[in-house]
Parts: C-alpha cells; sequence; structure tokens
C-alpha cells in the first residue's frame, strides 16, 4: 500500500512495446536499474509501467534494440497537477478544504452510545448536553473520566461506563444491572455495625391450592393441598425457640427462603376486530432533501402537499471518512407518499390463524416465567365486527412474594423467690 502511494506521488507511465527484440529490452533496461512493473502481455506486444524518471533514459535502449514504444496512458499526481494547472480556483478549494478537516479535527462530531437497553440514546445524550457533553466542543476539553464519573453518579442502575475517543467520534459504552439487585448490602450500617436481621415472610400473591413446598429457611404454615388466599403467610421467617416446659422464650429471625408451586386458574381473552385498513400506494411522491452544515442548512424541495392520507419516512447520513472521523455534515432525506386507504376484512381462517398465534406467544411468556398449562379451555369465537379468542386455563405458577414480618409480642415471665412471697 505504502509503495502505490509512493509511486502514485511520484507519478508513472504506462508504456506498451513492439519489436521483435522485447526481450532484449527488458534486459537492457534491468541493466540500467530502471524499474518495471505491472507487466502483461497484449496482442504480441508488452504493456507495463514504468516512472516518468526511467522513461526518460529509454531513448537509447529503443535505438539500441530497435523496439517501438508508445505510450498508453499517465498516471500519478504530477500528471494530475499538469493537466489542471490552469484551474486556480480547484486547487484554492482543494488547499481549503484540507485546512477545513484539518480545523475540523479538533472537534467532536458524533457521540456513540453503545450497551443502553433501558435508557434509550436521546435520553443519554440529553443529561449529557446538561453536563455541557456535546457535539461541537474540543476534543481536548473532553474528560472522560469525569464523562464516566457523572454517569455512574446520575443512573445507579448503570453498573460500567466506558469513554474513548476515536477521531472525531465519542464512543460510551456502558452496562446496565439487567438482574437490578441493590446496590449495597443493607446489612451493615454507615458506622460498620451490623444492623438487626429484619425477618421477612413468604406471603401468598393470588388465590390457589398448593402443590408442592420446600422450605429453605423460616416455616412452613401451609401443606401441600390446601387453598389459600392472596396475603396469606406461607412461610414464616420468626422461627420460634422453645425452653424445656414448651414455653417460647424468644425468636430466631430469618429471610424466609422456599420453592413454592401452586394450582390455581386465569381467564385468558383476546379479541381483534373483523375489518382492518389495507393502505394503496400512489405511484407519485413527495421528496425533500436537507442538507445541515453545523448550524446552518439549505433545502432543496419540499414536502408540502394536498394528498388527503399520507405517511412519511427519512433517512439521515452524517459524513465520515473512514470509520471514525466524522465531520458535521448531515444529508436528511424525507419522502411523503400518499396512498388510498381500503376497507377489507380478513376470512375465518386468517382471524383463527392470527388469535391462535397470539395464544401461542402467551404460552410461551408463561412458559419463559415457570408456568405450565396443565388444562386449556380457551376457544376462538367470531362474530360480524369482532374475533376474539377466549376461556380459562388451569396452571401450575410458582406462588409467593417476600413481605415483612410482624414482631410479635414475647410474654415477660417473672421469677418467684424461694418463699413464694
Amino acid at each position: 500500500m505504502l509503495l502505490k502511494i509512493i509511486r502514485y506521488i511520484k507519478g508513472y507511465i504506462r508504456i506498451r512495446i513492439t519489436g521483435y527484440s522485447t526481450e532484449r529490452f527488458l534486459n537492457a533496461c534491468s541493466h540500467k536499474g530502471i524499474i518495471l512493473w505491472g507487466l502483461t502481455p497484449v496482442n504480441r506486444a508488452y504493456e507495463m509501467n514504468i516512472q516518468a524518471k526511467g522513461f526518460r533514459q529509454l531513448k537509447p535502449i529503443i535505438r539500441k534494440t530497435g523496439t517501438k514504444v508508445v505510450i498508453v496512458g499517465r498516471f500519478g499526481l504530477p500528471f494530475f497537477l499538469h493537466k489542471y494547472r490552469k484551474r486556480k480556483l480547484f486547487f484554492a478549494g482543494a488547499v481549503l478544504c484540507a485546512v477545513l478537516v484539518f480545523l475540523m479535527s479538533g472537534y467532536i462530531w458524533n457521540i456513540d452510545i453503545q450497551g443502553n437497553l433501558t435508557y434509550t440514546d436521546e435520553t443519554l445524550l440529553r443529561f449529557l448536553a446538561s453536563t455541557d457533553v456535546k457535539n461541537g466542543m474540543a476534543v481536548s476539553e473532553v474528560d472522560c473520566a469525569r464523562i464516566v464519573k457523572d454517569i455512574r453518579k446520575e443512573y445507579n442502575d448503570i453498573i460500567w461506563v466506558s469513554a474513548s475517543i476515536k477521531g472525531t467520534r465519542l464512543i460510551i459504552q456502558v452496562k446496565e444491572n439487567e438482574d437490578s439487585l441493590p446496590a449495597m448490602d443493607e446489612a451493615v450500617t454507615e458506622t460498620g455495625e451490623e444492623k438487626e436481621t429484619q425477618p421477612t415472610d413468604i406471603v401468598a400473591d393470588q388465590d390457589c391450592t398448593i402443590t408442592q413446598i420446600t422450605p429453605r429457611k423460616g416455616v412452613p404454615m401451609v401443606k401441600e393441598g390446601q387453598e389459600v388466599k392472596a396475603g396469606d403467610i406461607l412461610v414464616s421467617g420468626q422461627v420460634p425457640v422453645v425452653d424445656d416446659a414448651g414455653t417460647v422464650v424468644a425468636y430466631q429471625y430469618y429471610e424466609a427462603d422456599a420453592d413454592i408451586q401452586g394450582r390455581t386458574s386465569v381467564e385468558y381473552r383476546d379479541e381483534m376486530d373483523v375489518a382492518y385498513i389495507e393502505k394503496e400506494y400512489a405511484s407519485v411522491e413527495k421528496t425533500e432533501f436537507t442538507l445541515n452544515i453545523g448550524d446552518y442548512y439549505i433545502r432543496f424541495g419540499s414536502i408540502r402537499n394536498s394528498y388527503e392520507t399520507w405517511e412519511m419516512y427519512g433517512f439521515q447520513n452524517q459524513l465520515c471518512i473512514g470509520e471514525n472521523f466524522y465531520l458535521p455534515v448531515i444529508c436528511d432525506k424525507r419522502i411523503a407518499k400518499p396512498y388510498r386507504p381500503l376497507e377489507k376484512k380478513y376470512t375465518k381462517k386468517e382471524l383463527q390463524r392470527m388469535l391462535s398465534a397470539s395464544f401461542q406467544r402467551y404460552c410461551k411468556d408463561l412458559d419463559k416465567k415457570g408456568v405450565e398449562i396443565i388444562e386449556n379451555n380457551v376457544k376462538i369465537y367470531t362474530g360480524p365486527e369482532k374475533a376474539e379468542a377466549r376461556g380459562r386455563l388451569t396452571i401450575l405458577t410458582p406462588v409467593g412474594t417476600a413481605a415483612q414480618s410482624q414482631l410479635p409480642d414475647i410474654p415477660v415471665i417473672e421469677d418467684q423467690d424461694e418463699t413464694g412471697e
């Protein structure tokens, strides 16, 4: 690649050699140290590339070998400059363009945010703008460490941030806490002392019949086959401590933990309209181009129209040299396309197919949540205006949610003296 650039800067000529002593011509060039490359046979002749300096040394070799040399083409910077030597405005514009590109390379023209799921690019860009981090700022003013610190401070559920500069591009990579775990362990106070464990119970979050309960911490309060209501305590985090007489003298407190499964039924209902609108697009459309250069813009065309119904979509491209050298030149394209709305109706088979597909997606979502369907009584009903799938599902589902325990009052037993007084 470097050799090609050097040859282009120096300039080279493509020549064609004809005659009976072409091999002798090549040997003579090698003896004189004249560099040839790109040798190819063409119709009983040979074509090759030679430097402009070497071409001037060919006259004695041509006379000695009796060959004929024809110039096929001239390539490289010297020939380009000679060809357009009278176009002073062109070269002035090229120099000005190079200067502008050099000056703009000292600024940030693109902020690329990667890895964000919960927060949109617009949300993070607005926050960065509030901290004076935006397009058009000087590269020397970008403090990557401060950007990382500000984002971590503002968004607690972003657990990792990286900021780096490549060309005129500021790349910010984030990683969010997908598990939504607490940021700190609250079992330790600010002074470093351990806090007293607060007991938590597992309570029913729905009406159901318990089919399985496997406690790991705490005392189970229900049995398999027992019906429970929402809010009933399933596993208590208070483990009683009794004395020899069977009297409760204290409690040990835990955060109750257990695997609990229950059987219940849920209602399913999904409906859709029989009629729908289909768009019949016209062959004509309005197009508008906008060239944005920094804070200035030039608009070509217009999307203004008298269409009764139309939709608009657009594209945006930012000028980029290579992968990371962005420039403040953005081209927008917007298209307004008219259409005629046609009211149509689904057939009975289409309605059944779409409602069945929606129900299958619902079942897959339940399966991802660990819910097992053991009985399905959902049916599809179609009418003149609406179609719906409705019925009940009997399911086996995980049951229970954590709730703060209500601490009991432990009776105080007073000691009696030996005289019974």
